[in-house]
């Protein structure tokens, strides 16, 4: 064969290369260019994320400081105003007082009770359609489970009124009770609202030490590993021991923790 003839014949072959080549190339483009799409839709979603989670922490953190300083300059100037309204005529009534003390002190421990006990019974029962809000992803700054917050404010109201505006012991004892309610009311809100779900940030209440394992025991209530145990809040933890969850609470405590020294590491909405 003639140079002349092998060297089209090489460049034949070189042509049907390239073709073959290019006709390859084309639908991995075509593939490529795709993936890159999906990947910027992606981030675009995650972004939009982002920012409306973002927006929905702010939502959500100025109701919580406006209600924390409207609650607790009212309950504050109506105790100032009641101890001074009962002390005018030169006489103190210690036993008013100190049944007003108590009432407040008890409504406030005793709230604990009864939220683990309206939890298991109501919330995860007859109002479990309210609840179940609570139980999946939420949609924007607030739940339906939040109407739960106004439902115990209502006795909290009324108790406080008829205490500050009557005089004598039974409305001294309705005020503290009022009282006690609202102090658990706003610790539920901080430490449940705040410190577990993250709606707001809570500041140094985080680094406390007990208030971490609250926060973990609660975690596990959500997750369902031991039938929806703990139903309480304050006192989680000890329920989590008392069915043997202690390895499980640590775990999540050191999870936790790590979470909070990286928090772009977890995607997870709580």
């Amino acid at each position: 064969m003639a140079l002349s003839e092998r060297i089209n014949q090489t460049e034949t072959e070189k042509g049907r290369e390239k073709d073959d080549l290019k006709n390859i190339d084309e639908p991995l483009q075509s593939k490529l260019a795709f993936e890159l799409v999906k990947i910027d839709e992606r981030s675009r979603k995650v972004s939009e994320k982002r920012e409306r989670k973002k927006v929905e922490r702010y939502a959500y953190l100025f109701a919580a400081i406006a209600s924390s300083v409207g609650i607790t300059s009212m309950a504050a100037g109506a105790v100032y105003y009641r101890f001074v309204w009962q002390v005018q005529g030169g006489e103190v009534p210690f036993t008013e007082m100190f049944g007003t003390f108590s009432l407040a002190v008890g409504a406030t421990i005793g709230m604990e009770a009864w939220a683990r006990w309206a939890h298991r019974a109501l919330w995860h029962s007859s109002l479990w359609s309210m609840h179940e809000s609570h139980h999946r992803p939420r949609e924007g700054p607030f739940e339906l489970n939040d109407v739960f917050a106004i439902i115990n404010a209502v006795p909290a109201i009324s108790l406080l009124s008829y205490g500050f505006f009557n005089k004598g012991f039974v409305p001294g004892l309705c005020f503290g009770a009022g009282l006690g309610i609202t102090v658990f009311g706003m610790a539920y809100m901080f430490v449940h609202d705040g410190l577990v779900h993250r709606r707001f940030p809570v500041g140094p209440i985080a680094d406390v030490p007990y208030l971490q394992r609250v926060a973990a025991a609660h975690q596990l209530h959500h997750a369902d590993k031991f039938n929806g145990v703990p139903y309480g809040l304050f006192l989680g933890p000890k329920e989590v021991e008392m069915v043997g969850g202690v390895e499980e609470l640590h775990k999540l405590v050191k999870a936790r923790a790590k979470t909070a020294e990286h928090p772009t590491e977890s995607a997870k909405t709580l």
